[in-house]
């Protein structure tokens, strides 16, 4: 989790013009590598909420049933009496943050293990519908054979073909928002076309649509 400098000032237009929007917090304990105790004061997001009038839910963010729940409730008060709601999902980041990323640098691997294998979302959910009888090993066997074999074929076909598919014109980053294209991203995009003239060689604009 990264608190943005634009998140208060969203909080507060959002409230102020009454839109029916969601936000979602996945809290998962960090910001890259800088643990959230070094982020903000109290004990999360959620108690900022209604300092900007926003209605506010926190959630077990391993719970994938209460997640659900709670975005339901969410999007029936959002569109119901047109107001922002925000959640705050309390999680764990078991993963690194990225590919660059060595999340040993600045936590244990006792504290991962942990984490991992007692509040683990998919974890809990196989023990959900497990002791209710809808799964059981049997199925989980014969569904790990089948990501095995066939799933993971279809993935690696169809990565394949993707590769070969041509690249939106980078023109494209500067469209899509407003129905003119402003001064400032029009002399943005002109800066660019001479930046791709100069160094052209060092990207894959022989792989991208015409414009």
């Amino acid at each position: 989790m990264r608190l943005c400098e634009e998140l208060p000032d969203s909080f507060k237009l959002y409230h102020l013009q009454k839109c029916p929007i969601i936000f979602f917090c996945r809290n998962n304990g960090y910001a890259i590598s800088t643990p959230t105790s070094e982020q903000y004061g109290g004990d999360g997001i959620a108690g900022k909420g209604p300092g900007y009038g926003l209605h506010t839910i926190r959630v077990d963010g391993n719970d994938l049933l209460a997640v659900y729940n709670a975005t339901t409730a969410a999007r029936k008060l959002a569109l119901e009496e047109n107001k922002p709601v925000l959640i705050e999902a309390m999680t764990y980041r078991l993963g690194h943050h990225s590919t660059s990323d060595d999340s040993t640098a600045y936590r244990t691997s006792e504290e991962v293990t942990q984490w991992g294998g007692i509040d683990n979302p998919i974890v809990r959910f196989k023990r959900y519908i497990t002791e209710r009888g809808w799964w059981n090993e049997e199925k989980e066997k014969a569904w790990q054979a089948e990501v095995s074999s066939v799933v993971r074929k279809k993935v690696l076909t169809n990565l394949t073909s993707s590769e070969k598919e041509k690249l939106a014109h980078y023109h494209e980053m500067f469209e899509g928002v407003y129905k003119t294209v402003p001064e400032h991203l029009r002399r943005q995009r002109a800066e660019l076309d001479e930046h791709i003239k100069e160094y052209g060689s060092h990207y894959p604009v022989d792989r991208q649509l015409t414009n």
